[in-house]
């Protein structure tokens, strides 16, 4: 093999690659549609969710996206995210239905333990809430199996009883691409297209299919400070603690959550390519690297999950 025909080889095993797992994907999205009555897609405006929006598209064609598109809001997400997610559903010409950690705050079902608590976790209850209003029967999330243990043992098709929880031991087996659909009344399923996929492979179909992507996900400029090993960004939610220096460092985010809670990396990728080099040497996963309220044992993803969280 000489040095002109080894990147073309390698090229067309990485497409063969996000060929079937974008096959995968579609053929899920499309199962949804025909299996359930009132199906929604779970859309932040970030990565994993762009890259979701993007197989719908292909599965349906832009503007027949035969679901709405549902997103969770705490009220303190990064101002660049919501505003690229309104523009990508207007794009598509989807509904777009907002429901908001705050409007739970106001009619008590959330109480915050402190005023500065982050409300991520909280996000739970109100997505409960937006179930119970719209009585959606399948929830479609960008959630991947290699981000965290707790994801890893989800099903594709992840059963929730009638109060919204999962139950680890009580998923159905999956397989032969078969799945079962029955519900019971009040249950509902959690259906996660790109379980397979990696976050390589994420930034990989990224490039491959040039996704638009809020600016955070690529270098810039932020004032940081240092702490218990994150670089925390510096906002009117998280402040400088005492004894904390303020740094100016190029960062990116890997992940892209809620403010209170999410940390970008130092990083000068600019752009998509950049990023999946990056990406290959990375030995940590997304949230292991970037989220500070995974760093506790009793905020743990499993617990979350298991008491509705997505």
């Amino acid at each position: 093999m000489n040095a002109r025909t080894e990147p073309q080889l390698l090229s067309r095993i990485s497409n063969r690659h996000l060929d079937a797992l974008e096959e995968e994907a579609i053929f899920v999205l499309r199962e949804v549609a025909g299996a359930f009555e009132r199906p929604t897609l779970l859309f932040s405006g970030g990565k994993d969710s762009l890259v979701l929006l993007k197989c719908a598209e292909k599965a349906f064609g832009a503007g027949r996206i035969p679901y709405p598109l549902l997103m969770i809001d705490t009220g303190h997400n990064f101002p660049e995210v919501t505003q690229f997610r309104d523009l990508r559903a207007k794009q598509l010409g989807a509904e777009l239905i907002v429901r908001s950690v705050e409007d739970s705050m106001k009619r008590g079902t959330v109480r915050l333990a402190r005023p500065d608590e982050s409300r991520n976790a909280h996000q739970s209850v109100t997505l409960l809430e937006a179930i119970e209003e719209f009585r959606f029967d399948a929830l479609i999330g960008g959630a991947r199996r290699d981000e965290e243990k707790a994801r890893a043992k989800e099903r594709i098709f992840s059963h929730r009883d009638s109060f919204g929880q999962w139950q680890p031991k009580a998923q159905r087996p999956e397989l032969w691409t078969l799945f079962n659909t029955r519900l019971a009344p009040g249950e509902h399923f959690r259906v996660f297209p790109i379980s397979n996929w990696t976050e390589l492979d994420v930034w990989q179909y990224i490039e491959r299919e040039e996704i638009a992507l809020p600016s955070l996900y690529y270098a810039h400029q932020r004032p940081v400070v240092e702490r218990r090993g994150l670089l925390v960004p510096v906002t009117e939610l998280t402040p400088p603690r005492e004894g904390e220096q303020v740094v100016n460092r190029t960062v990116r985010f890997r992940t892209v959550g809620d403010i209170t809670c999410t940390c970008p990396v130092a990083s000068p990728a600019s752009n998509a390519s950049e990023v999946v080099a990056e990406t290959l040497l990375v030995d940590v996963s997304e949230r292991g690297a970037t989220r500070m309220d995974d760093k506790t044992s009793d905020a743990s993803m499993e617990k979350r999950k298991k008491d509705g969280y997505f």
